[in-house]
């Protein structure tokens, strides 16, 4: 593809040698970033497990403070925080002066982000905060800043210069608090001792909530969607209960209802390869008596990886005196997300 083909009709025409120019540019503003946060190591110290302290010790919420591009940061870090175990919200400090600090209760921990230390909308708000005796977290990039010295607790975020060649738009600096919000909150996280399955309750409608939290018995076919037939039923029968159930299989019982095993597409292949007459053989003679079961109670990416490591394509759900509940295919399983 040309130069001109790419960039279409725009009267704005790159010259042959910019394209390298811009990689540059981009690869450096990468490269400055990476810098940074990777500054913040050795900053994660004694102050690091004072401010952890503070947090795993709230009996309220964490109260994230910041403005302007700080405080899209902090939005950021409360929603990780508040997703891991450790609730919290962001307050806006403009708003907080009128009428929102009424959010904040002395059972909080307040944690404020302001690269220069200096912003006034927070620092405002420092008497109020002290005056609710709420302990106070700073982010900053200026440890002699007047945030930093107030603070109960700082932890310093300063870069050794942001990646705009203007040294002007804040970018490496609100990289490195990010980055340092998630070191906090990832090691609270461990701390508390927050799980898989306690991440999924707080994201129920995604892909991991599905998984960890989704039950059989909330997926399968059961009552008059469950196919079922008993030993002695003709395999003409059987055949027309699969069909009208449509699930690829059916299970068989005996008299008490107990599970005696499973007629699949598979086995009607196999019987009719064998020569089978359909009109007079019974089920008793084709189906599949060694068959996988599940619990209703299971969860379903388990009924998932026994389908896949059996290769088969759906399972029998039973209670437990082995009687068919309820039946689940691989579809059943793609249209509830949990593949």
């Amino acid at each position: 593809m040309t130069e001109q083909r790419r960039l279409g009709t725009s009267p704005v025409a790159l010259r042959v040698e910019e394209p390298s120019k811009i990689k540059a540019l981009g690869r450096a503003v990468i490269e400055t970033e990476a810098g940074a946060v990777r500054a913040l190591g050795a900053r994660v110290d004694d102050a690091f497990v004072d401010a952890c302290c503070y947090m795993l010790a709230c009996e309220g919420r964490i109260v994230v403070l910041g403005m302007g591009k700080s405080g899209h940061i902090g939005g950021k870090i409360a929603a990780t925080f508040a997703s891991t175990g450790t609730p919290a919200f962001f307050v806006h400090p403009g708003e907080a002066s009128h009428g929102d600090l009424g959010m904040i209760t002395p059972r909080d921990v307040v944690l404020a982000l302001s690269n220069s230390g200096e912003t006034s909308e927070l620092l405002t708000l420092l008497p109020l905060l002290k005056r609710l005796g709420v302990p106070l977290i700073s982010m900053t990039g200026q440890p002699r800043s007047t945030l930093a010295r107030e603070a109960d607790v700082h932890l310093d975020v300063s870069v050794a210069s942001e990646a705009c060649p203007l040294g002007l738009a804040p970018t490496a600096s609100t990289t490195a608090t990010l980055a340092m919000g998630d070191a906090l909150a990832i090691a609270l996280l461990e701390t508390r001792g927050f799980t898989a399955e306690d991440f999924a309750r707080s994201h129920p409608a995604g892909s991991l909530g599905r998984r960890l939290l989704l039950r059989v018995g909330e997926v399968m076919h059961r009552g008059e969607r469950l196919p079922q037939v008993t030993l002695g039923t003709t395999l003409r029968a059987t055949l027309e209960e699969m069909s009208r159930k449509g699930l690829g299989m059916t299970a068989v019982v005996d008299t008490a209802g107990r599970l005696a095993g499973i007629f699949t597409d598979g086995d009607l292949r196999r019987a009719l390869d064998r020569g089978i007459d359909v009109h007079r053989t019974a089920i008793d003679a084709v189906l599949t008596r060694e068959c996988v079961t599940i619990a209703a109670d299971a969860l379903a990416a388990e009924a998932l990886r026994l389908m896949e490591s059996r290769s088969i394509n759906g399972l029998l759900v039973i209670d437990e005196d082995r009687c068919p509940i309820g039946a689940l295919n691989m579809h059943d399983l793609l249209r509830a997300g949990v593949m």
